[in-house]
């Protein structure tokens, strides 16, 4: 039989509770799903206007039919120079840029939910001062871009095995996330120290300017060749974390609860690490070593469609992708000179994530 009186009221308020929720939850599920369709809308938006800025102005109009005509094979009615700018040096650098962003902001998103730490960034294994090194050393001895960018992503996955491998020994097998995070410390500071004796021996007047201008981070030596060294990183790295990004909530709320779910937490972390570092590498392999992406990005998306990576994750990355592609537009543009890019994401990431800190101290306590 159904509960009577007191009981009863019980059972037809929790009914009514359920019921109201529902609703709640589904038009919390349309404004998640709104705001990721209007990021993306954004992100087409800066990659479109990105063509049409720099010292080579061109007209929205005129690029809208430069690829119409290219797509239909209609014959070229533009100028040998037009086609130069858009095809062999701006179609590269605004594709890399945008992977670059969006890879650093994944990082730093996975990162932040694998490690619970809202302070955590891509380098917080040593994969930035990694592949620093291995580009300040690969400049040393006068290899050619293309070779600095490879050295330096093989660097920077060298220095992520390394604090993984080590941190595995001092904690035997357990795989402590504490143990994990305060190696990666140490094999940054330790790359970090290789990258300072690779400057201290460089010949001042050529090498140590090309080794400091690299570490700042910038594209303005991006060719067709780079797509692919950060295109194919960055596409086996976040098919696994796009999903698997269910089992990252499992993680987020500890490791207890993570394995009551069934979830088995040393190898989704692994997986994880593993992504995270293939992204944050090639990246900086590819761009420098350009930081605030990774750490200010994945708290906006936060904020922005809640916690949840089942949306988080992909607002993090269209929002990576449209930021640093935004920052690298007004470092080609602001200035007669181009600006570096670390400078820019410094000068602008550091205020808006105090901005952050302030508008979610709520939280943080």
């Amino acid at each position: 039989m159904w509960p009577l009186k007191d009981t009863n009221n019980k059972s037809l308020e929790n009914d009514a509770e359920v019921a109201n929720a529902r609703p709640k939850d589904m038009v919390m599920v349309r404004k998640r799903g709104l705001v990721i369709v209007i990021l993306f809308v954004v992100l087409i938006v800066i990659f479109l206007w990105s063509f049409t800025v720099g010292r080579y102005a061109v007209p929205l109009s005129e690029l809208l039919t430069v690829f119409f005509r290219k797509i239909f094979g209609l014959p070229a009615t533009w100028s040998d120079t037009l086609e130069t700018v858009l095809f062999n040096i701006r179609i590269p650098r605004i594709i890399v840029a945008l992977v670059i962003g969006a890879a650093l902001a994944a990082s730093g998103a996975a990162f932040q939910g694998l490690f619970r730490n809202p302070m955590v960034s891509p380098d917080i294994l040593g994969a930035s001062a990694g592949a620093g090194f291995g580009a300040a050393l690969a400049i040393l001895y006068s290899a050619g871009t293309l070779t600095i960018q490879i050295v330096a992503f093989v660097f920077g996955i060298i220095a992520v095995l390394l604090t993984y491998f080590i941190s595995r020994l001092i904690s035997r097998g357990n795989n402590s996330v504490l143990i994990i995070v305060l190696t990666g410390i140490v094999v940054t500071s330790l790359f970090t120290a290789f990258i300072s004796l690779a400057k201290y021996t460089a010949d001042p007047n050529n090498k140590l300017p090309e080794i400091t201008f690299w570490l700042m981070g910038g594209l303005a030596s991006i060719t067709a060749k780079n797509i692919k060294l950060v295109l194919i990183p960055f596409i086996v790295g976040i098919i696994p974390m796009l999903l698997l990004r269910y089992k990252l909530n499992a993680l987020s709320f500890g490791e207890e609860e993570a394995q009551s779910l069934g979830i088995n937490t040393k190898r989704i972390r692994l997986i994880y690490i593993f992504c995270a570092t293939l992204l944050t590498a090639s990246a900086v392999a590819t761009g420098g070593m350009i930081g605030w992406v990774g750490l200010v990005i994945p708290h906006l998306a936060r904020i922005l469609v809640g916690p949840n990576y089942k949306y988080m994750l992909p607002a993090a990355i269209l929002l990576g992708g449209a930021y640093l592609l935004l920052i690298d537009d007004l470092s080609r543009t602001i200035f007669a000179v181009e600006v570096p890019l670390s400078i820019l994401t410094a000068i602008i990431g550091a205020p808006f994530f105090i901005y952050l800190l302030f508008k979610g101290r709520n939280s943080w306590t």
